[in-house]
């Protein structure tokens, strides 16, 4: 049976390995042991980059929500062109 650099068993791509399906249990198994393979790899950011990513989602946000903002503007204003004011 192959094993991948983690340690898990690496299953081909119609879920067999060395031919054979794994049961129900065995596949619940595999899948656990490669999460937490996988999970063991995450890196957790520095103080310094954790500001950094925060500033650049917040700041992703703000311009986001101004061209939202801009664009309701725009079309509120055109449907009030072109239909008039509500009386």
């Amino acid at each position: 049976m192959a094993h991948d650099a983690s340690g898990g068993e690496i299953v081909a791509a119609n879920g067999a390995a060395d031919g054979k399906k794994a049961g129900f249990f065995a596949r619940i198994a595999l899948f656990v042991r490669q999460v937490i393979a996988e999970l063991r790899k995450v890196v957790t950011p520095t103080r310094k980059e954790l500001l950094k990513f925060t500033s650049v989602v917040l700041g992703f946000v703000v311009v986001m929500m101004a061209l939202v903002y801009g664009l309701d503007y725009l079309f509120s204003w055109v449907t009030t062109v072109v239909f008039g004011v509500p009386s």
